[in-house]
């Protein structure tokens, strides 16, 4: 996180000196904020990753209890302790390559490179609210909104608020079990909770 904060700190303070008119210039702007949704989406996966990890090193150390103790007919075996582990290390090489992508991009953003913007500028398209159960089991209030190309999390939460419903990252993820932020795919409805609704 500090290489992160480091790059974050350089890349900023070098688009300020670039000059105050092309600070001001709106499509620098809109770039700065889609970069920023991009690393925040790569942070968001990265978080979620770490809990995914912690959880299987919890798995493992009660599968390592129930091998210690006495025998009994509901005990783990030592292949299902082999799989564990081997789940464990699969998530630690994704986790380790999702960092190695993020340090790549800040390189990228520190040299100056090009981030490819999405080809639709639009706003989402906000369907009234209604009552949806997105499975999570409690009913919510809020929208169903259809992936399109080039969307982040941020930028669709961003467009909400910027709407009238204020909405976050988070609470976008909570609502919607399974979804992985940087493998959103075009087309697919994912609901957006709106909180101010009860």
């Amino acid at each position: 996180m500090r290489k992160i904060s480091f790059w974050l700190f350089i890349f900023a303070f070098a688009a300020f000196t670039s000059g105050s008119a092309r600070a001001q210039d709106a499509a620098t702007q809109q770039q700065i904020d889609q970069i920023n949704g991009r690393i925040q989406d790569l942070i968001d996966a990265q978080a979620a990753q770490g809990k995914r990890l912690a959880a299987l090193e919890k798995s493992i150390g009660d599968l390592q209890d129930k091998l210690n103790q006495p025998a009994v007919n509901n005990s783990a075996s030592a292949d299902d302790l082999k799989k564990l582990a081997e789940q464990v290390k699969d998530l630690a090489k994704k986790q380790q390559d999702d960092n190695d992508l993020v340090l790549k991009e800040l390189e990228k953003l520190g040299k100056g490179g090009i981030i490819p913007t999405p080809s639709h500028k639009s706003s989402p398209d906000i369907s009234p609210p209604s009552a949806a159960n997105p499975g999570n089991g409690d009913k919510q209030n809020g929208f169903y909104y259809p992936v399109q190309a080039g969307d982040t999390l941020s930028a669709i939460a961003k467009a909400y608020t910027d709407n009238g419903h204020k909405v976050t990252v988070k609470q976008i993820l909570d609502a919607n079990p399974g979804l992985t932020p940087k493998n959103l795919i075009v087309g697919k409805k994912v609901f957006i909770p709106d909180p101010s609704a009860k």
